[in-house]
C-alpha cells in the first residue's frame, strides 16, 4: 500500500493540512486569537508548507525523475491547500468566507506561492548539490565511459 501514487500524495496532504491545524489550534487557544497571532501564525505555517515541501523535493528528486515526483508533490500540495481553505478556518471558529472572499482567494494565493517557492528552492539544492536523478545518471554515464578500457582498432 505504501508504493501506491495515491498514498504518497493522501500522505503529504495530510501532513500539510496537520501544520495549518496545530498553527491554527495554537493561535486559538494560545493567544486568544488576536490580530497578531494570527498574522504571525500564518507567517509561520506558511514558512513551515514551504519547508516541508523543499524538503520532500530535495529527497524525492534524488532518486526518480521529475515526471514521477513533481505530480506527487502537486497533487499533495494541492488537496493540502484545498483542506487547508475550506476546512481549516473552522477549527478557529471561523467560516472559509467570514472574511470575504478577497482573503479566501489571498489565502489561496500565498500557500500557492509558498508550496512552489519550497518546491523549487528543494529542487534547486539539490541540482546545485548534483544529487537530483539527472546528474546522478549523468556521474554514473561518465564513470562508465571512463572506466571502460579503450577498444584498438588494427588496419
Amino acid at each position: 500500500m505504501r508504493q501506491q501514487r495515491w498514498f504518497r500524495i493522501t500522505v503529504l496532504a495530510v501532513a500539510l493540512f496537520a501544520i495549518n491545524a496545530v498553527t491554527r489550534l495554537v493561535v486559538r487557544f494560545g493567544f486568544d486569537a488576536t490580530d497578531t497571532a494570527q498574522s504571525r501564525g500564518s507567517i509561520v505555517m506558511f514558512a513551515l508548507v514551504a519547508l516541508v515541501l523543499g524538503a520532500i523535493a530535495f529527497v524525492w528528486c534524488q532518486h526518480r525523475r521529475p515526471s514521477d515526483w513533481l505530480p506527487d508533490l502537486g497533487f499533495g500540495a494541492l488537496a493540502g491547500m484545498l483542506v487547508t481553505v475550506l476546512a481549516g478556518p473552522f477549527l478557529s471558529g471561523s467560516e472559509p468566507f467570514a472574511n470575504g472572499g478577497g482573503d479566501f482567494f489571498a489565502q489561496i494565493w500565498l500557500y500557492s506561492g509558498c508550496a512552489i517557492a519550497g518546491t523549487l528552492v528543494g529542487y534547486w539544492i539539490a541540482v546545485m548539490l548534483a544529487k537530483d536523478y539527472r546528474s546522478r545518471s549523468l556521474q554514473a554515464y561518465t564513470r562508465a565511459k571512463t572506466m571502460k578500457p579503450r577498444r584498438v582498432v588494427r588496419r
